[in-house]
């Protein structure tokens, strides 16, 4: 295509929140005209979306749609480019976005101007890290994002918005000083820092440990891993509904996605090395975090809790290198980016006509509000992984790879299967069923047709995948056999090389 469709993607939420900058006028029409501009362009780049889906040719392992520019005097390659992996991610970010859209304008009742450009230029740069084929335009893209989402949570969050809002943006920038560190170093050693010739040029054996270990503390703490995932309750917590959508649903994807892209792919005798790091720092985070959820009151940090545990088992299956476990880590990334923001989507409902997380607060809503409780049973049981929804298919795939690499991690991260039954439900009762809590649950609405249409959309995917994931493993299929092969001929060249 001579089209620029993947910039036209990246950009197209840049272009709305810039017209809503520039709108002028009285408050009311100006607040009336951005959420018109936002809506439009982001509903419009999901159905583009779709249309690079529909081209995309899933035949084929090299990367397609390749968009190069010259950018500092040739010195770095403005490089865009998509395979089966990416795409997903872009489908995902692009869908979710318009749904934190109508969220904010839902629940968000000051400065909501500001706040739809600050959703709008997240977009922009999240979808940015999912197409960028050049080290240090993936760091700027990966880096940007942190600015947008310390004023959502900041401005528009809690009452402890800005110790939220800091402990988030410093947790995540310390780690990423390491990665800007090896990028350049990267650069130093091989002369680039084009993905597509990295991915062909074998970085020595000597330099990717330190090399990985520098990638690791970016992509640990964006993902977030045991112990370094402390910065997220808070967030989430203090977040305004949007905020935490978008969180859990696409800013957590971005360091999955970074281990199979560079950590896999660039390094992978690290990679191998470091595996049982990775199985024992996974296994803590499922079960330790599960525990955690149990004793949890606030239902935000139960369901925060739950994301570090859904993210243990994503990355035991990366790096369990079986095409099972990465089939099935993608899968449960996309599956954890519905259900978590549809979970998020659920106490943002309640919390609007309470103004209460507390888990304590509520009881019997299936008397008051039973679209409400059915909907939020569909993501409970998808949350815990239920035959049927798109979260069984993640997690039975990312078993079954594990076990063909190591029967004990998957037995133990199978208990965490169990635990998340166990903090689910738990919270499914107390909050649907048993007395009316207060006579103010008695006033409470049911689901709006906004709030209908967007959980509508969500269930269903999560059935669709979870009984028909096809459309999702055709198209990262012949992406992650070229990424195992590619994986096994480098490490046995250095284990070549070594033995020589």
């Amino acid at each position: 295509m001579n089209f620029p469709i993947l910039s036209a993607i990246i950009f197209i939420p840049l272009v709305g929140a810039l017209f809503i900058l520039i709108t002028t006028g009285n408050q009311k029409n100006v607040e009336k005209n951005s959420k018109y501009v936002a809506i439009f362009s982001s509903v419009a780049n999901f159905f583009l979306s779709i249309f690079l889906w529909s081209l995309f040719d899933n035949t084929i392992a090299d990367f397609q749609f390749i968009e190069k520019r010259n950018w500092i005097n040739g010195f770095i390659n403005f490089q865009l480019g998509i395979d089966g992996i990416s795409i997903l991610f872009i489908l995902l970010t692009t869908f979710i976005a318009p749904i934190c859209i109508f969220s904010g304008i839902h629940s968000i009742k000051f400065k909501i101007k500001e706040f739809l450009i600050a959703i709008l230029v997240m977009e922009t740069l999240m979808l940015g890290v999912f197409c960028s084929l050049d080290l240090v335009i993936f760091y700027l893209f990966f880096e940007g994002g942190l600015i947008p989402m310390f004023l959502i949570i900041g401005i528009w969050g809690g009452p402890k918005r800005v110790y939220s809002a800091f402990k988030f943006f410093l947790f995540t920038l310390v780690g990423s000083v390491l990665m800007l560190v090896a990028i350049i170093s990267i650069y130093w050693i091989t002369g680039t820092t084009d993905v597509i010739d990295l991915l062909s040029i074998r970085i020595p054996q000597e330099y990717q440990y330190l090399l990985w270990l520098a990638f690791f503390s970016s992509f640990a703490v964006k993902m977030p891993m045991w112990p370094v995932h402390t910065w997220l309750p808070d967030a989430h917590v203090e977040a305004p509904t949007a905020g935490s959508v978008i969180l859990a649903a696409i800013l957590l994807k971005m360091a999955g996605y970074g281990f199979i892209r560079f950590s896999l792919g660039l390094f992978p005798v690290a990679s191998d090395y470091f595996t049982p790091l990775i199985f024992s720092l996974s296994i803590i985070a499922i079960i330790y975090t599960s525990l955690v959820a149990l004793m949890q009151d606030d239902m935000k940090k139960l369901i925060a809790y739950s994301s570090v545990a859904h993210m243990g088992f994503v990355t035991i299956g990366i790096f369990s290198l079986t095409k099972q476990g990465l089939d099935g880590s993608i899968i449960q990334m996309m599956s954890h980016g519905l259900i978590s923001a549809a979970l998020f989507l659920c106490v943002g409902v309640v919390y609007d006509r309470l103004h209460s997380r507390m888990i304590s607060s509520y009881g019997g809503l299936v008397n008051i509000m039973p679209k409400y409780a059915f909907v939020l049973m569909i993501f409970t049981l998808a949350a815990l992984g239920l035959p049927g929804t798109s979260g069984f298919v993640g997690e039975f795939l990312i078993l079954i790879g594990t076990f063909q690499k190591n029967i004990v991690v998957a037995v133990i991260a199978s208990l965490g299967v169990i635990l998340v039954a166990a903090y689910m439900l738990w919270l499914y009762r107390r909050v649907v069923f048993g007395r009316i809590a207060s006579t103010e649950i008695k006033q409470m609405p049911d689901l709006d047709k906004t709030e209908l249409y967007i959980f509508a959309s969500l269930v269903f995917l999560i059935l669709f995948f979870g009984f028909y994931p096809e459309p999702l493993l055709n198209t990262i299929d012949v992406s992650i056999n070229n990424l195992i092969e590619n994986y096994k001929t480098d490490l046995n060249f250095h284990l070549v090389q070594i033995n020589n």
